[in-house]
This record gives structure tokens, C-alpha cells and sequence, in this order.
């Protein structure tokens, strides 16, 4: 199989909820809202395209909790009504489930059941959902080097092990949306060498029609991997 022809592993940086919010006169959650029912088209969207094998959504960051507290308690309640909605879609479509990030802050409920359906569906292998909830790339990487006995000489593959979800591939392509042109602590280790696409478009208005704009774009680049 050529590198072309190889399923990618995309991810997307939803920015640009609160902003939509304020500028329709909504409450900060009506755009977390909007973005829940786009995701749920974008994740059936890319588990339907034969070039897309895996798909990062980064949920919620370590630094998302410095939010209003009332903010905070909604994402976590409509990630864990997403959670339960969609519980038989999983197992209907074959998607597998993973997590990135801490869970010790979680709710019990929510804690439960994101192990309870990532076990569920750990065999399935036609597509896979991977969740970043309460993550971020420092506190992976820190999470990964304390797991480790010895780092005196620590070799990249040991460090990789100690990650997350180390069987998942790195990632291809990263877009994040709302204009906004940073990397903001994602994935620091899987991103070495991924390419990013800056969407000018607030979540909340991304489509799968500007997902697929994106992979175009994608497809143009030429990687050289440090080469």
C-alpha cells in the first residue's frame, strides 16, 4: 500500500463555540450544542469514508476547567449523554471507542462509562472514535515519563509505550477551526510531524462539506518527513 493510499488518522480542534454563542445571543452552551449535533456528522461522515481509519476529536483540555464551573457541568453532561445515545451505534457500526487524558476528575458516572464502552467495543476494528477529554500533551508526556522506572535512557519506543493509546497511528492531519493558528499543547508527541489546516469557519458552521475541503488540501501536500 502507498503511503497515499495508507487510511489517515485526522483530528480536529473544535474552536469557536463560545464566540458562535455570543454572536447569535446564546448562552455559552447552546454553541457546545450546535457542536455536539455537528459532530455527530462529522464522526458518521469520516467512519463512512474509506480513507479515514481513526478521528481525534479534542473534547475537553487540562485547561478547559479554569472555565465558569456551570460551563464546565454541561460539557461534562452532554458528553455523557453523547456517550449513552450512541452506545448502540458502536456496536451496529463495528467503531472502536478510545480515551486520551485524565480520568480522575471525572465524574463516577461518566468515568464508568467510557471504560465500560471502550471495552465493549476494543475488538471492533472498522473505524475508530478517539476521544481527548481533560487532555493535554505535557500532562500525557509527563503521565508517560513517571510510569517509567528508568528514564536515564529512555528510548523513543519505551516512551511510546507509556502513552494513551500507543497502538493508535500518528497523526496525518490536524484542523482546527475559528481562524485561530496555534497548536495549544496537542498531541505534542503524535503531532511531530502531522499537517495543520487553520479553518476560518467557528465549529458550530463546519461542515462535512469543509471536512472534505481540507482532505483536498490535504491530498496536495507533499511530506517529507524531516527529508
Amino acid at each position: 500500500m502507498s503511503p497515499k493510499d495508507t487510511p489517515l488518522h485526522i483530528a480536529i480542534i473544535p474552536d469557536g463555540n463560545r464566540r458562535w454563542a455570543k454572536a447569535q445571543k446564546l448562552s455559552p452552551w447552546k454553541g457546545h450544542e450546535k457542536s455536539a449535533r455537528n459532530f455527530r456528522d462529522i464522526i458518521t461522515w469520516c467512519s463512512k469514508n474509506p480513507r479515514i481509519s481513526t478521528l481525534t476529536i479534542w473534547c475537553f483540555s487540562t485547561e478547559n476547567w479554569k472555565r465558569d464551573a456551570a460551563e464546565v457541568e454541561k460539557l461534562m453532561e452532554m458528553l455523557e449523554e453523547y456517550l449513552k445515545e450512541e452506545r448502540p451505534t458502536f456496536h451496529t457500526n463495528r467503531m472502536r471507542l478510545v480515551h486520551s487524558g485524565r480520568t480522575d476528575r471525572f465524574t463516577e458516572r461518566l468515568r464508568n462509562l467510557l471504560q465500560t464502552m471502550q471495552e465493549e467495543t476494543k475488538d471492533y476494528d472498522a473505524f475508530t472514535l478517539h476521544l481527548a477529554i481533560d487532555y493535554g500533551g505535557k500532562d500525557e508526556l509527563l503521565r508517560a515519563m513517571h510510569k517509567l522506572k528508568d528514564t536515564s535512557a529512555v528510548t523513543e519506543e519505551q516512551l511510546r509505550t507509556q502513552l494513551d493509546q500507543p497502538d493508535l497511528p500518528d497523526l496525518d492531519l490536524i484542523i482546527r477551526t475559528s481562524g485561530e493558528q496555534r497548536t495549544s499543547n496537542f498531541f505534542l508527541w503524535q503531532s511531530a510531524y502531522a499537517e495543520w489546516v487553520f479553518h476560518p469557519k467557528l465549529f458550530p458552521d463546519f461542515t462535512e462539506q469543509d471536512l472534505s475541503v481540507c482532505l483536498e488540501d490535504f491530498a496536495k501536500r507533499t511530506r517529507r518527513f524531516g527529508s
